[in-house]
């Protein structure tokens, strides 16, 4: 489980598969059974609580993305206007995403992460720019060779998955490198 801090009323969490098998869980679960989901984020509402020394109170609204491949990103943020000492109450808003895309914070990031990737196989990818960030698409048909969990694993070194859709990087971003983007960074970029 990986934690960060937003800004001082918001935080995520980022849980992969294994990390919610360890738990006990599987995917679908989290679908049809919500008591026990419920009693999950709450333990993780708590767990971060602890960790990020935020103290949580008052309305939560908390949105779940299942990200394909990747795991589950959570987004808790805070409401102050209703505080009760005595109760939380959660709005919890669930969604699944198919897509395989990570964001990145500069290009020296995408440049290290394919450095990782190429000698791996991987050739393929899209990158974007968007509102000062830059995006990694991975198609399925990219990913069938590769160990996800491994993939999942260096692409968590350098950046952080991404709830943002091809549909809108496509219609607000800047393509940069088109289909093959890996290998076109490796040709450009590469040391030897």
């Amino acid at each position: 489980m990986r934690l960060e801090r937003i800004d001082l009323y918001k935080f995520k969490i980022f849980l992969t598969f294994d990390d919610l098998d360890e738990r006990g869980f599987t995917k679908e679960e989290l679908w049809y059974n919500f008591p026990k989901a419920n009693q999950m984020f709450q333990d993780m509402l708590f767990e971060a609580s602890d960790e990020l020394g935020i103290e949580i109170d008052g309305n939560l609204s908390v949105r779940i993305h299942l990200l394909q491949a990747q795991g589950m990103l959570i987004v808790v943020t805070q409401d102050f206007e209703y505080i009760d000492e005595d109760y939380i109450e959660m709005k919890v808003t669930l969604d699944e995403n198919k897509e395989f895309i990570y964001s990145f914070e500069d290009f020296e990031s995408v440049i290290q992460v394919s450095n990782y990737l190429y000698p791996q196989g991987l050739t393929g990818g899209t990158i974007y720019y968007w509102n000062s960030a830059y995006y990694m698409e991975l198609k399925v048909e990219d990913l069938k060779e590769i160990d996800k969990g491994n993939l999942i694993a260096i692409m968590s070194e350098f950046s952080s998955p991404s709830t943002v859709t091809s549909y809108r990087l496509k219609e607000y971003g800047k393509i940069i490198l088109e289909d093959n983007a890996i290998e076109q960074i490796q040709g450009y970029f590469s040391n030897s």
